[in-house]
């Protein structure tokens, strides 16, 4: 018989065993768990915390590619590289990001806007992306970042390389680089693979024209580090390939020499081969410096671009619209000829204005030129003669022409910067203004005033056709071999040194197409445009060139920016005269040797006044430098396949 007390001494030793059981399971769960954990930690995540671990060891980092190099006609390098230090940050792999921009403060003396700058693009972006704390480090800079690199966790030295520029002759039409923004990395899809810190990508001109096959392909180093993050061993490199060079048409020597001319005034100057279209030179004044935009461009600098009035960021000779002025008479002749509209011999008397619908159209010449024939009409640019034939021409037809000589449409493929102008006429008017034509307006096309709007490149491309016998060409700035290019040409030329190409020939070996119906038309203008430049009488007489080597024809022009009231006519107010922005531009077109052509030029000075004083005699300089420098561009041309 159990004692009162044997019972709860029972279920007591049942509760206690129970107890001891269940820790015993539990502690078996655990020891499972953990077992397996631990199995999971050494085979199954192996690889995963191998990596992490050698993520502490090794480093990776895109190398940016070296972009292709730019050169001239003569292989000047025009656009070239250079070494460039910089410093990158990982912010994930800084101990504390506070303390380690007071360090660099310290070293490199960057100021505390730019550290602002830096972590706000920081919280922007992922940790792990790197960011540009300096880019463009001298070598006193980069070798003390190196001597403290084991106190900056997170801190990567790079030698990258840079654009450079020898001059700013070329700036407008080589354009520019700049870092990549955000915008260019949705827009361009090349750049997907291509983007690293720093890394400059064009932005204008050639340079944003043939960024694509330029920019060439990132390279990638691997290297380990210590536990200070110092580089101790290069594990792997893989260069990066450096982009495809390009050469272009462009004559550096005249480059510079036409932008030399141009230093102080707001200008544009084209020349072209008339039979290749090779642009031998593109310069656009004021110029810029297009250095200083490779590593993030000085807010000063900016400014003084920006508020400057001649407006130095503007690309004028493929920007820049003007009225082409008189210049634009050789090709309302041409047409008229081609029309049927009259002869060569035809005659206008001018009494230095007519009246049209009580309208009054004046001549620049006040007292008249008297009776005029087209001859005289261009060679004095007599404005009576050609408002009768532009009334009779019509503005459609001379319209037509225009636009088969060039004007109204861009002249060079794939630049962002080029304008097409306008070529007024019946249809154009009434879609875009919502107005019919009226006849005044035809009297102004026929001098070049009113709608028309004309790019520099654009007269020097219409000079060039006209140069060379009225044929189409297709102008290049990037210079491409062509063997037996002008094999028969250059073989009749040997030997008939003096005739004219037959435009058989011409057709056949540079596959080009005429503009015009009949060859003699052509040379009508021609020979006025030579009288225009160095007969008694002409507008630009004063700055002929009697060495037949250099004997150029040409067509002066005037923009006219404000219309004269009847007052300032009878005062006779002059350019002069009056407040520089409201003066007329100033133009001159011309083709030489005018025996034998090789090159046409356009020049507009804005603001300059009269075409004759003012572009005339840059156009002249210019000319005789081109020349004395064709027997060159022959030499290099014969061996490799291009023009004359």
């Amino acid at each position: 018989m159990l004692s009162p007390g044997s019972g709860n001494t029972v279920i007591k030793s049942k509760l206690i065993s129970r107890r001891m059981f269940l820790l015993t399971a539990a502690k078996t769960v655990v020891l499972v768990g953990l077992v397996g954990r631990l199995i999971s930690l050494q085979i199954n995540q192996t690889t995963k915390y191998k990596s992490l671990s050698d993520k502490n060891r090794f480093r990776e980092w895109k190398l940016a590619p070296e972009r292709g190099i730019i050169k001239d006609f003569y292989d000047k390098e025009i656009a070239s590289n250079k070494p460039l230090y910089q410093v990158h940050l990982i912010p994930e792999n800084a101990q504390n990001l506070n303390q380690l921009f007071v360090r660099l403060k310290g070293i490199l003396n960057i100021t505390d806007k730019k550290i602002s700058y830096l972590k706000r693009l920081i919280n922007k972006q992922k940790p792990w992306e790197p960011v540009v704390v300096s880019d463009n480090l001298n070598w006193s800079e980069f070798s003390r970042i190196n001597l403290f690199l084991h106190e900056l966790n997170g801190v990567e030295p790079i030698v990258s390389v840079s654009r450079t520029y020898p001059d700013n002759s070329s700036a407008h039409i080589l354009g520019y680089v700049s870092q990549i923004s955000a915008k260019d990395l949705k827009t361009k899809k090349y750049l997907k693979d291509l983007s690293v810190p720093g890394m400059a990508i064009g932005k204008t001109g050639l340079e944003k024209k043939l960024d694509k096959d330029i920019i060439g392909q990132v390279g990638f180093q691997r290297y380990e580090v210590n536990a200070f993050g110092k580089r101790i061993k290069e594990i792997q490199i893989t260069e990066g390939q450096i982009g495809k060079s390009f050469k272009t048409t462009l004559d550096y020597e005249i480059q510079k020499y036409a932008n030399e001319l141009l230093e102080d005034k707001a200008a544009a100057v084209c020349v072209m081969d008339v039979y290749n279209g090779d642009i031998v030179s593109l310069v656009s004044a004021p110029t810029f410096k297009p250095n200083a935009f490779v590593h993030g461009l000085d807010k000063d600098y900016w400014n003084s671009l920006i508020k400057d009035g001649k407006k130095p960021l503007t690309n004028k000779a493929m920007s820049g619209l003007y009225p082409p002025g008189s210049t634009i008479k050789t090709l309302v002749a041409l047409s008229a000829l081609e029309n049927g509209i009259i002869k060569p011999q035809d005659t206008f008397r001018c009494k230095g204005k007519i009246e049209l619908h009580g309208e009054k159209f004046h001549c620049w010449e006040k007292k008249g030129h008297g009776i005029v024939n087209l001859r005289k009409g261009i060679q004095r640019s007599c404005d009576v003669y050609f408002y009768e034939i532009a009334r009779k021409l019509g503005v459609d037809r001379l319209s037509e022409t225009a636009k088969e000589f060039g004007l109204g449409k861009q002249v060079l493929s794939d630049f962002t910067e080029e304008r097409s102008g306008v070529v007024p006429n019946t249809k154009w008017k009434k879609k875009f203004i919502g107005q019919n034509w009226y006849i005044g307006e035809t009297l102004h096309s026929g001098i070049g005033q009113g709608y028309f709007q004309s790019t520099p490149i654009q007269l020097c491309l219409m000079t060039a056709q006209i140069a060379n016998g009225g044929y189409e060409i297709k102008p290049r700035i990037i210079f491409e071999n062509k063997k037996d290019y002008l094999k028969d040409y250059l073989d009749f030329k040997s030997k008939n040194p003096q005739e004219t190409l037959p435009s058989e020939l011409l057709v056949k070996n540079l596959n080009l197409k005429p503009l015009f119906k009949n060859q003699k038309n052509i040379n009508i203008i021609k020979d006025a445009m030579f009288s225009s430049s160095n007969e008694p009488g002409g507008t630009s007489y004063r700055h002929r060139i009697e060495n037949p080597k250099y004997t150029f024809a040409g067509k002066t022009g005037s923009s006219q920016v404000k219309r004269f009231t009847e007052a300032q006519r009878e005062a006779e107010v002059k350019q002069t005269d009056l407040d520089y922005k409201d003066r007329d531009h100033a133009l001159f077109v011309a083709f030489a040797p005018y025996e034998d052509p090789k090159y046409a030029i356009s020049v507009v000075v804005e603001h300059g006044g009269s075409g004759g004083s003012a572009a005339a005699p840059l156009a002249k300089k210019i000319i005789k430098k081109v020349i004395e420098r064709h027997d060159l561009r022959k030499e290099i041309n014969y061996s490799k396949g291009g023009s004359v």
